[in-house]
């Protein structure tokens, strides 16, 4: 897959190994990645007593449970009991903490972690507040980790507020929000009910990432580039639908699926979520494979580490032993990751230059 010039040598990219290796992570929900003994400590503290459990691994498993039920709408049904824990600025900066420390330890070096304020302020919390508490947890848990964290600001596509969400974006991004999204159950929301919110946010010089193409098709994709402009497609996996593969393996591309790999536009591909929510049966059946085998952009992420009990090694891992990934093919999903970021651009080149290329190649050569 890889034109990488990492080294061919005998060191296979395990698991620990891969841990070592400098990541970068687009598509991670902070509601969807607290340590379940957070989630149970945070219940006791603020009188939540609606858990199902309150043991930490047996709490862990149930969620993971509960969100493989290979349906979207099931899978999202989880987040009520860690927004529920998630309504005061001491939580949620504790989250945020927690969730860079977290990253860090995995071996990430840049991430975008996304959330949604307006799910936030049922404790009384203005919007500014919630998003200030955020970034505050951010700074505090990446400080000296050697990880770099960019907030996603995004808003549900089943409510009607996107646009004040939007211009709260646009109001922090001085502060470290690089960008907006909008989430939620795709079938019958689709992005363009928000283009108010995308034109606000393009005519401000920023950022736009939309979660399309996930549990509906190409509809929901063509609307957030054609109508939304988005920059990248959250997972955007069902664009494989516009891909025909012939028997001996060569593939014709529809328009759309031309003009997403022609314009390099960056998939955030997050294969565990999308086996629970019922996109594929395993990863190896993920359309990861030939997405990147027909070198689309392509991401590889988490989506939410809690649900999915997941890591970005995780991840990498299990591509590994799917596709038969070596070094350089994780080296290239990762270059692709930070091409992709919204941070700026003499930064991404810092990154993948004085960081990602040599950490890679040293875990090859080793």
């Amino acid at each position: 897959m890889s034109t990488s010039t990492v080294p061919t040598s005998p060191s296979e990219p395990t698991l620990d190994l891969i841990r070592e290796a400098p990541k970068v992570l687009l598509h991670d929900h902070l509601d969807g990645g607290l340590r379940p003994a957070t989630v149970v400590e945070l219940a006791d503290q603020y009188g939540y007593e609606d858990l199902p459990t309150n043991d930490p691994v047996e709490l862990g498993a149930w969620f993971h449970s509960g969100a493989d039920r290979k349906d979207l709408v099931l899978y999202l049904e989880t987040f009520r009991h860690t927004v529920a824990v998630m309504q005061t600025r001491d939580a949620l900066v504790r989250v945020a903490r927690e969730c860079a420390e977290d990253l860090a330890a995995d071996g990430i070096v840049y991430a975008e972690v996304r959330f949604a304020p307006e799910l936030h302020v049922e404790g009384g919390l203005s919007l500014d507040e919630v998003v200030d508490a955020v970034q505050e947890g951010f700074a505090t848990g990446s400080d000296g980790r050697g990880i770099t964290i960019g907030t996603l600001v995004t808003a549900m596509r089943t409510a009607a507020n996107s646009r004040e969400i939007a211009e709260l974006a646009v109001r922090h991004r001085e502060s470290g929000v690089v960008g907006f999204d909008i989430a939620g159950q795709e079938a019958g929301f689709p992005p363009s009910r928000h283009l108010d919110a995308f034109q606000y946010v393009q005519r401000a010089n920023s950022h736009l990432t939309i979660h399309a193409g996930e549990a509906f098709g190409l509809p929901s994709i063509w609307e957030a580039l054609q109508w939304c402009n988005a920059e990248r497609l959250g997972h955007g996996v069902r664009i494989v639908d516009d891909i025909t593969v012939e028997p001996d393996g060569s593939a014709h591309l529809g328009s759309l699926a031309a003009f997403v790999r022609d314009r390099r536009i960056p998939l955030e591909m997050c294969p565990s979520s999308n086996v629970h929510t019922g996109v594929c049966d395993t990863i190896a059946d993920h359309p990861i494979g030939l997405l990147a085998r027909l070198r689309f952009r392509v991401t590889v992420n988490t989506d939410n580490r809690l649900m999915s009990d997941i890591t970005l090694s995780d991840e990498m891992a299990g591509l590994v032993d799917a596709f038969g990934y070596g070094w350089a093919d994780l080296q290239w999903l990762t270059i692709n990751a930070m091409k992709s970021a919204f941070w700026p651009f003499d930064e991404r080149l810092a990154i993948i230059d004085g960081v990602i290329k040599p950490g890679f190649t040293r875990l090859a050569a080793a």
